[in-house]
Parts: structure tokens; sequence; C-alpha cells
């Protein structure tokens, strides 16, 4: 007979919140309520504007607007949870839920990666293949870089819940962390966890080193493009879409590595650090998608302001 391994003594983890910071919670929950109001309303901004404005019917916009509805899903499966703990001292999570937010949180994450590759690759065909554009990026070729990367992660991400119902969990149930993160889960079993931790460390290092790297590769083609431009104007307009483009993935990678590497190798990082960063790295890109590309994408920021200002719109034409 096999031993039942997924037999537990609770049926509720416990979230700290921001371990050491417990006093602090209710301060802490303004920038996250602002953060998560500004990632709702700024997205649906932008989505909004794509929609409604035929001349950003382009597959540029289209992978903007993926993008938006990602980071919506995202904040959405991390926010609501940290301020019902925060405000309301909701601290208790049932394991199946806790689960099942890991594996939206890590989903969400991968697809936003491999959202940032595909509008990495649009721009380089964009500046390198300006005349084969249209007959490379087309809607049904952006729907299925779309369903790619989402099948990406949907797959990478479903041996983690299952590998974590099958570990025994006898008397640690306190997670300290404001959400349910996969190795803050695995931390807690009380048997040999080392499949959990080597399939995690894989899965983050193959999608970090292969995105980051195509996306290094796609930017250099980029600029050396760019370079060979006679027109300034040009030049100016392409380094400032891409200009767009290189900080969202620097404000997306930057807190996601450190929060990754602490994890591993940061024993003396300390604990309230450590979860700051890991959760600025899921409530602030979100909330900085839009504003990059409001103020950098001059056709999003004209109509944005067109939406706003009709009558100062119509008579600048």
């Amino acid at each position: 007979m096999i031993k039942n391994t997924t037999e537990r003594s609770f049926s509720a983890f416990f979230l700290v919140g921001i371990p050491g910071l417990e006093s602090f919670h209710c301060w802490l929950s303004i920038p996250v309520f602002l953060l998560y109001i500004l990632t709702l309303l700024g997205n649906a901004l932008i989505i909004l504007t794509v929609k409604l404005e035929p001349s950003l019917h382009q597959p540029m916009f289209y992978f903007l607007c993926m993008l938006g509805l990602n980071d919506v899903a995202l904040a959405s499966s991390t926010a609501p949870k940290m301020l019902s703990i925060f405000w309301l001292d909701a601290h208790l999570i049932t394991f199946d839920d806790c689960v099942a937010q890991m594996y939206f949180i890590h989903t969400f994450c991968i697809i936003e990666s491999a959202l940032l590759v595909s509008m990495a690759f649009d721009r380089y065909v964009a500046i390198c293949y300006p005349l084969h554009y249209a007959t490379i990026l087309t809607t049904p070729m952006v729907i299925r870089m779309g369903l790619a990367g989402a099948a990406r992660a949907i797959i990478m991400v479903l041996p983690c819940p299952l590998l974590i119902l099958r570990l025994p969990y006898c008397t640690k149930y306190i997670i300290r962390h404001a959400y349910c993160e996969h190795m803050a889960i695995v931390k807690l079993a009380c048997a040999n966890t080392l499949i959990n931790q080597a399939y995690g460390i894989s899965v983050a290092l193959s999608v970090m080193v292969l995105d980051l790297g195509l996306i290094t590769m796609s930017y250099i083609k980029i600029l050396q493009a760019v370079f060979r431009l006679s027109s300034k104007d040009a030049r100016s307009k392409a380094l400032g879409t891409c200009a767009a483009h290189v900080s969202t993935i620097l404000v997306s990678y930057i807190p996601a590595l450190f929060s990754f590497l602490t994890h591993r190798i940061g024993r003396k990082v300390p604990p309230s650090l450590h979860i700051i960063f890991a959760s600025m790295y899921l409530l602030v890109p979100p909330t900085v998608n839009p504003l990059i590309y409001g103020v950098k994408t001059k056709q999003i920021h004209d109509r944005v302001m067109g939406l706003f200002f009709p009558n100062q719109n119509m008579g600048e034409h």
C-alpha cells in the first residue's frame, strides 16, 4: 500500500503579511490600495482607448491590450487578499485557495514575460523589416503568439500544485509572506522537497534566461538598425518607442530577480525587505505599464488626451 502523503493536520494556512511590520499593516495598505486602483483604471483606459480608436488596431497595441488584461489579472490575484490581511486581519487562507493563488500568480507572471518577448519581436520586425511588417505580424499571428504564451505558462506551472499536493504538512502552517508563493508553501512541508525546489528553480531560470535572451537579442538588432537610419526624426521616434518597452522590462524583471535570488541565497536579507520586493514585482509593473505607454507612445498619449479633452483635440486639428 502507498502511504497517503497528502494528509494535513490543518485545513488552512496563516499568511503573516509583512513579517516584522505587522503594526504598520494599516499604513502599508495605502500604497497597495493605490497601486491596485491605478492598475485597474490605467489598464482599462489603455484597453478602451485601443478599442475605440481604429488607427490603433495594430499588432503593437493588441499586445499592449493583452499585457493590460494580464496585468489586471496578476494584480487581482494578489492585492485583494493582501488588503484583507492589512485591513481586516483576515490572515487565514484555505489550503486549496492558497495553492490556487500560487498557481495563478506564477502563471500570470510567465504570461507577462512571454508578452514582453512578443512586444520586443513586434518592434524588431517593425524597425528591421518595415516593408514586411504587415505580412509577418498579421492578426492571426498575434493571436497565435498570445495563445502560445498562455499555453506555455499554464503547462509549465501546472506541475507545481500537483507536486505540492503530494507533500505532507504536519505542524507548520504559518506562511511568512503576504501571499501564497511557491517556495513559501514548499518550505512548510515535513518531507523531502528536493523535487519541488528543483522544478521551481528550473522553471524560473528557463523562463528568465530564454525570455531575457530573446529580448536582449531583439533590442541589439533594433539599436543596430536605428543607428543606421538617416532621418533624425525616425531615429528619435524608434528610440522613444523602444525606451517605453525597455522601461517596462526593467520594472518587471529586476524586482522578480531580486525576490528569486533572495529565496535561494539571500539568507541575510531581512524578511520584511524580501516580502516588500516580492510584492512590488506583482503590484508595481501592472501600475507602471500603462503610465509608461501613455507617456512614451505618442499614439496612445494623443488618443487618451482626445478622450478627456475632445474640444482641445479638435482645435489642434
